[in-house]
């Protein structure tokens, strides 16, 4: 039985497409493998969104090449690097044997089939106008799974690729991913993450008002399925109805992930997010006013053309204002075909460094704050697995997404899968420690 590894590099939607990827090798009668040492096929899903992204792809395949050698092994590099770059990839890797964009990884057993039997490469990075995935060999992997509702995106923010090498946004029917929820529920999962570049947009383009609402209210009435998370949401499409659902839906987690990328008006005007400050920072009022409990995060990028000290002392006083449960941040990183690319004033690496560890250093200290402010309080955890570095502690997530670390005298198969409430006894800068209650 041939076995297939998968590497892969980005965000959330390329895990999930790495996850589809596997399932669809495990339906064909191929075997996971944990490493490159034993792989027949060996698959890179890559990112575009920033240059380093790319860099960390063509290092993998050096390393990955040794084992191509030695195992007569299929390299094949998938996802977003793979769209933007086509043929391109192969000059640089002659090695490659396949290069395909994220719209066909349902075409992959084929796509080997051609590797093996013709003796030849496969290029396809043309776009698609729907999604193909078949629900009904989704392999979960865990508690948690990752659903993907739509793809692509129309926004066009003037720093971002994605609208490049994944398309206009393209919803799956709701039909579709209730069938495919049901399915992983059926097979043990308890929580499902919704994933989309906007998921606030869901269904725009099928003709559906409140299209996401629609769906988070049928996704709740799931039997047997425990906890409901959903991103990216873009905050111009963040609309009161959509706010409510935190205040109604039994299953929807409170935490949500927000993207503001700048707090400086004239930045996020450069960067066309289509919002202001004062505009973001209401819809922060509002999601705490319906929710008091909600955990917040965001995406922030320092260094943006024009960013002066000015702009980014705004974001700063933002992030003070907002205090984010956690925060992703980021140097801006010029990419092509974006509007921001050939934007003058780009602003010097060292000052962009120095940014991003200043505000990486106030966020710390925010998160360190609310972690500790969680001490003494006891939380509902779905319990994942055993503690990675103390095997006598159990792991799982609060609804609010954090991690706790927790002790228990319960068997292991007693706890894995349960919900149980656990008293915080330290809040730690990335993490929690407590004890089942």
């Amino acid at each position: 039985m041939e076995k297939f590894y998968i590497e892969t590099y980005g965000c959330q939607m390329n895990e999930a497409d790495s996850e589809y990827m596997a399932s669809v090798l495990l339906s064909v009668g191929y075997q996971a493998s944990q490493s490159l040492e034993d792989a027949d096929i060996i698959l890179v899903n890559t990112c575009s969104i920033r240059e380093k992204a790319e860099s960390k792809v063509l290092s993998f395949l050096g390393r990955a090449y040794p084992y191509k050698k030695r195992n007569n092994a299929i390299l094949g590099v998938c996802g977003c690097v793979a769209r933007k770059e086509g043929e391109n990839l192969i000059k640089k890797a002659p090695y490659l044997d396949m290069v395909f964009g994220p719209h066909h990884i349902g075409r992959l057993p084929d796509f080997i089939n051609v590797v093996r039997r013709d003796n030849r490469k496969v290029v396809e990075v043309s776009d698609k106008s729907e999604i193909e995935r078949d629900s009904s060999i989704v392999v979960p992997n865990g508690l948690r799974a990752m659903v993907p509702i739509m793809q692509g995106c129309n926004n066009f923010c003037s720093f971002c690729i994605v609208p490049f090498v994944r398309g206009r946004e393209v919803s799956r029917s709701s039909d579709d991913i209730i069938a495919e929820i049901k399915h992983l529920v059926a097979k043990g999962v308890k929580e499902v993450m919704l994933l989309g570049q906007n998921v606030n947009s869901y269904g725009n383009d099928l003709g559906i008002k409140n299209g996401f609402l629609s769906l988070l209210e049928k996704v709740n009435e799931i039997e047997g399925l425990e906890r409901i998370r959903f991103t990216t949401s873009h905050p111009k499409d963040l609309t009161d109805e959509l706010i409510s659902a935190f205040g109604r839906l039994d299953k929807l987690c409170p935490h949500i992930h927000l993207p503001v990328q700048s707090g400086s008006d004239k930045i996020l005007a450069l960067m066309n997010r289509r919002y202001d400050s004062a505009t973001y920072l209401k819809l922060i009022e509002k999601l705490r006013n319906m929710c008091p409990e909600i955990a917040i995060t965001t995406d922030i990028i320092v260094g943006f053309p024009g960013e002066e000290e000015s702009d980014f002392q705004a974001t700063m006083k933002l992030v003070e204002r907002v205090e984010y449960d956690g925060a992703f941040s980021f140097k801006y990183s010029a990419r092509p075909k974006t509007k921001a690319a050939s934007m003058s004033n780009q602003v010097p690496e060292d000052v962009k460094q120095r940014r991003l560890e200043e505000l990486q250093a106030l966020q710390k200290e925010i998160t360190y704050k609310k972690n500790r402010a969680l001490e003494g309080k006891v939380l509902p955890v779905l319990v994942e697995n055993i503690n990675r570095r103390n095997s006598k502690e159990f792991s799982g997530r609060t609804p609010c997404f954090r991690i706790v670390n927790f002790s228990n005298s319960s068997p292991v198969q007693d706890l894995i899968g349960k919900t149980v409430n656990v008293k915080i006894s330290r809040g730690l800068k990335n993490s929690l420690k407590g004890e089942a209650v």
